[in-house]
């Protein structure tokens, strides 16, 4: 199986940010991605491109879902690279 690599555009103060890390983290399948959390405000780039869409999840350059948990798109992102 291919281990996924997701990156979560996040803010430290954001609480959108911190559920959707939260939900990431504890899904049962945790193991079959891996996940990079990157502050896009230490990025004025990044800052520029997602400053209100955050949280955003990204599998590379497809955005899977912002401001909420998309669940169903994960799982098909996933079962997509299996």
């Amino acid at each position: 199986m291919t281990k996924a690599h997701l990156s979560l555009m996040f803010r430290e103060y954001c609480s959108l940010c911190q559920a959707m890390l939260l939900e990431l983290e504890s899904r049962p399948d945790r193991g079959a991605f891996q996940l990079d959390v990157i502050d896009v405000d230490e990025d004025p780039e990044l800052e520029a491109r997602y400053d209100e869409l955050v949280p955003v999840l990204l599998a590379g350059d497809v955005e899977l879902c912002h401001y909420h948990m998309d669940h169903a798109a994960l799982d098909a992102y996933l079962a997509s690279i299996r």
